[in-house]
């Protein structure tokens, strides 16, 4: 039996297949800050924006991730 006031279940879709991303950098430009570099995802073509403060330290995030599309399941 079926109430009136009732909600139905609600579904819950799976996020994207997460994958972790192989950084390329497509191009990269010295600043007062550091060099920034302009960097790509290889599997997925989603484009990022970080900056390297010293050539002896790994680069950091200055942007979100951007574009870029669900890679394909193999």
């Amino acid at each position: 039996m079926t109430s009136l006031n009732t909600l139905p279940i609600p579904r819950v879709r799976p996020a994207a297949e997460a994958h972790e991303h192989a950084w390329l950098v497509e191009s990269r430009h010295p600043t007062s800050e550091g060099v920034v570099l302009y960097v790509r995802c290889t599997a997925c073509d989603t484009r990022r924006v970080d900056v390297q403060a010293h050539s002896q330290t790994p680069p950091a995030a200055l942007s979100g991730e951007l574009g870029g599309v669900t890679p394909s399941v193999r």
